[in-house]
């Protein structure tokens, strides 16, 4: 602040000449020659020049700014002003004796600096290119083959380019800004070449694409491309043919799964776009040469079947397959698309995008599925969507209405469809679309055509910079795997060394018999408990059946589309259950947390405090009168966040509120507190499983150690139990007066902590004879499971805690497979590039053999910078004969997509 005079003295200086007055001119030999009046705004060089200097100096840079001093001031001038002019098809100096004006002498050439008039000569001699041809030389794009009057030079549509990926500007933001350089009074009046811009910058997209799909270098050249071809391919994706073994086929069957493909399917209804122009009008450059789809194939296939009726989802009433012939599509001609991506590195797949019409229907995703499936030949597919349980029941019989070449054969493949275990509650989109969202805003206005070559082109970007990050997006993976593998190794090697042989084989078979056969319904399902209690969601779907039995009655008393009484109550309930979570990890972090710990209980007051004023919306139209409860009270700060009153009806007392919301909190309350007590006890027979077999069996201290830590564990599950029974047992004294429940709580008591005892305490001081069990033993259902029944908690957390250990184990041997993979696959591309610069022969072949040349050593270098950075966490066998492992590492800066 102390030196502001003094950058802005030096900031006005450059209006003046500063240094540089003289009455001659520092370029010219002769000391009387004219007074030097000019400079240049964009060269180093700010020294003061004559009108021949300025003009000499500038040959070979025609697009810098001039400016003129007049006597009082520096004014812009343009170098044709000044009588420069290029001549195109000639060394630079060299003249031409049939020099051919550009058409009318009107030439514009628009550069990062601006937009300039250029006076310009195209060569007209016999041997003499075509005008095109001259301009494309130079480095500058025309932006038509005839007479061209516009062009943009490489430089700047390169900057476009890479501006857009980056920052997702529009090429009208950034024409405008070209001339603001240029112009910032607005008081020169230009031709306006926004729209030539507009059409140079979709075909060097286009352009670029096929140069980097290699189809300069194939003898068909682009007329030879095929579908899918442009695509940016996924490097760690299995690819019969570039990154996988060559007898991978053979893998024995345990191992099957590392050579599987993970595909999830998504729809994102912000990329729309409206009814304006048509494809014929706008056709794409591309014809689903990239990630779109054929757009005439497609389009046929989903006008012959508009008139199938598609059948309406049974699961969660999921909008977007119930409500795609009613999605609002008034003005637009592509409500979304839907997308195709590979699930483990979320890259687009190749003619894996569409434009949805009228919602996710599944005519739309059913193409794009078995269309990007034609690039594939994995056998092993594994396919996540966020409604595949209703998707996927009828495929293979649609699959019939497709074309021939979109057929799979299902039957020699083995194909698992999941719902995302995030979005299982409801149904939600499937992950966040951050990254493209915010080119909608200017795709929406787009042709068809210019749409799909633009999104195209993000989605190629979008893939190549997976690429690049995938060293250290696998790195940090696999570290993290690593560190759980042996975590939760540990756990269950703790855990498995308290449970006697006997019940060790047993349980291990039944997970083994279910794993075998996981849709078998014969088979047991070993992770569930055998016993049967009374459960808060079978109360809570009791509840939703009421009210669906109401609404056939024509009895509807939501306030709320799509919340409805029982929802609120529940979600309320829900909440206080986070917040007792919250509060115990907070208590449990004492006052010497780290920063990390902090910042993690900062992110889950934050997350929390959100679903709590999103959840109050809502509760203040069912009851508004917690609104001057909220209005007398202190909302409270963010760390507080766990304490905040949520006011269910058992806390209002005698403010008014619905009766219906009091009987639903009782019923849900009713049955958390046998959900609480079932889990109490489950806990209890663990812990005193766990205790038993410590004292009888366990010796030496870190055998002793690994038991104490299995101990705690459950303990803080049991406190948590007691902590929630009490919450509902609170809530149902407060309800009974006001329900007139007179014999409510039948077995139900007040919980205190000598209640809280195991069925067998080996520490009990009383003998046998006198022992007494607490009423927690004496409800209902806590016999289910017959003699099993003690053991049966165990049993489920002793096979979850394997299922545990085993899937960690397996996610690092799938990271090393996929890392292994990375490495081959730039191995193979970099073979492909070095034979792509020989199969053409041309008077070209140098600027061949130099593009596949730069490529193949753009994949070299990321090989053997992957290689170093990967190799202490590789198997042995995926790092001995890696040729990537003998290179040395040059500078590995890459700024953009090669």
């Amino acid at each position: 602040m102390d030196e502001r005079d003094l950058f802005l003295a030096e900031l006005l200086r450059h209006e003046g000449r500063g240094d540089h007055i003289s009455d001659a001119c520092p370029g010219c030999p002769c000391l009387k020659s004219t007074p030097p009046r000019y400079r240049c705004q964009d060269c180093l060089d700010s020294q003061l020049y004559c009108g021949l200097c300025i003009v000499q100096n500038h040959l070979q840079l025609p697009t810098h700014r001039i400016e003129e001093w007049n006597g009082q001031f520096f004014e812009r001038l343009s170098l044709k002003a000044m009588g420069l002019r290029i001549q195109l098809g000639h060394a630079i100096g060299e003249s031409c004796i049939l020099p051919r004006r550009a058409f009318n002498n009107d030439f514009v050439l628009i550069d990062a600096n601006g937009i300039h008039e250029i006076g310009l000569d195209f060569c007209g001699c016999m041997t003499s290119q075509t005008h095109t041809k001259q301009l494309l030389r130079a480095g500058w794009f025309p932006s038509t083959s005839t007479n061209p009057r516009t062009a943009a030079t490489f430089r700047v549509l390169h900057h476009y380019h890479i501006l857009s990926f980056e920052s997702k500007a529009s090429a009208y933001e950034f024409y405008h800004s070209l001339v603001r350089l240029t112009d910032n009074t607005g008081l020169i009046r230009r031709k306006d070449r926004y729209e030539s811009f507009m059409r140079m910058v979709r075909e060097w997209r286009h352009l670029v694409m096929l140069k980097r799909s290699g189809r300069g270098h194939d003898p068909s050249g682009v007329a030879g491309t095929s579908e899918g071809q442009c695509a940016v391919l996924c490097p760690a994706c299995p690819q019969p043919g570039k990154n996988l073994p060559h007898n991978w086929e053979d893998a024995p069957k345990a191992k099957g799964w590392l050579y599987s493909l993970f595909l999830a399917i998504d729809a994102n209804f912000r990329l729309k776009r409206r009814a304006v122009s048509s494809d014929e009008t706008d056709p794409s450059l591309s014809r689903g040469w990239a990630y779109f789809v054929e757009e005439t194939s497609y389009k046929s296939y989903i006008s012959d079947r508009a008139g199938d009726v598609q059948e309406k989802s049974t699961c969660s009433s999921h909008n977007a397959v119930n409500m795609a012939e009613t999605k609002l599509s008034q003005g637009l001609a592509a409500t979304g698309v839907g997308t195709v991506d590979c699930a483990r590195h979320n890259m687009k797949r190749p003619n894996g995008v569409g434009d949805l019409q009228k919602g996710e229907k599944y005519l739309n995703m059913d193409y794009l599925f078995f269309s990007t499936l034609r690039h594939s030949t994995v056998d092993i597919l594994n396919v996540s969507y966020d409604i595949a349980c209703q998707w996927h029941k009828f495929l293979w019989s649609r699959m019939v209405s497709l074309p021939p070449s979109h057929h799979l054969n299902y039957l020699a493949r083995t194909i698992r469809f999941f719902v995302p275990k995030f979005h299982l509650p409801a149904h939600a989109p499937e992950r966040g679309w951050s990254n493209i969202n915010p080119v909608a805003s200017s795709t929406k206005a787009m042709g068809p055509g210019c749409r799909r070559d633009t999104l195209d082109d993000h989605f190629g970007d979008w893939n190549w910079k997976k690429v690049v990050g995938l060293g250290s997006l696998l790195l940090l993976k696999i570290k993290e795997a690593q560190i759980e593998k042996a975590d939760h190794g540990a756990a269950f090697e703790e855990f498995d060394s308290v449970i006697t042989s006997e019940h060790r084989f047993a349980w291990k078979a039944e997970m083994e018999a279910w794993e075998e056969n996981p849709n078998d319904t014969t088979v047991a399902n070993p992770l569930q408990p055998k016993g049967i209690a009374i459960t808060q969601a079978g109360a809570r779907l009791s509840l939703a059946q009421l009210e669906a039995e109401e609404l056939k009655r024509g009895v509807d008393l939501s306030l709320h589309p799509d919340v409805s009484p029982s929802v609120l109550i529940a979600s309320g309930i829900d909440l206080e259950e986070e917040q007792r979570r919250l509060k115990a990890i907070a208590d449990g972090m004492g006052i010497h947390a780290t920063d990390r710990q902090k910042l993690s209980i900062l992110r889950m007051r934050m997350s929390l405090r959100r679903k709590i004023e999103s959840w109050r919306q809502t509760q203040l139209l069912y009851v508004p009168s917690v609104q001057v409860l909220l209005a007398t009270s202190a909302t409270g700060s963010l760390n507080d966040t766990e304490l905040m009153k949520l006011w269910l009806p058992s806390a209002l007392n005698s403010n008014a509120c619905d009766s219906r919301l009091q009987h639903i909190e009782w019923e849900l309350h009713f049955a958390q507190a046998h959900d609480a007590l079932e889990e109490l006890r489950q806990c209890l027979r663990v812990y005193c499983s766990l205790l038993n077999f410590k004292r009888e069996w366990i010796r030496g201290q870190g055998a002793n150690t690994r038991a104490q830590n299995a101990l705690t564990r459950i303990h803080t599950r049991q406190v948590a139990c007691v902590k929630r029974y009490r919450t509902a047992w609170t809530a149902l004294k407060s309800l009974a007066p006001i329900l007139k429940k007179a014999d409510w709580h039948g077995r139900l008591q007040d919980l205190s902590d000598d209640d809280v005892k195991p069925l067998i305490d080996p520490f009990a001081s009383q003998g046998e004879g006198r022992r007494k069990l607490t009423w927690i033993w004496m409800m209902d259902g806590v016999d289910s499971g017959a003699a099993g029944g003690d053991v049966d908690g165990v049993r489920v957390e002793w096979c979850k805690s394997r299922a545990r250990a085993l899937r960690w184990s397996e996610e690092v041997d799938l990271l090393q497979e996929e890392m292994r993979r990375v490495l081959q696959f730039f191995n193979w591309q970099a073979n492909w590039w070095e034979g792509q610069g020989v199969r053409r022969a041309a008077a070209r072949d140098e600027s061949l053999r130099a593009y596949a040349s730069r490529q193949a050593n753009i994949r070299r270098r990321l090989a053997a910078h992957f290689h170093s950075i990967w190799a202490p966490l590789m198997s042995p066998q995926d790092t001995l004969g890696n040729p990537a492992a003998a290179l040395p590492l040059p500078d590995l800066t890459i700024p953009d997509m090669p």
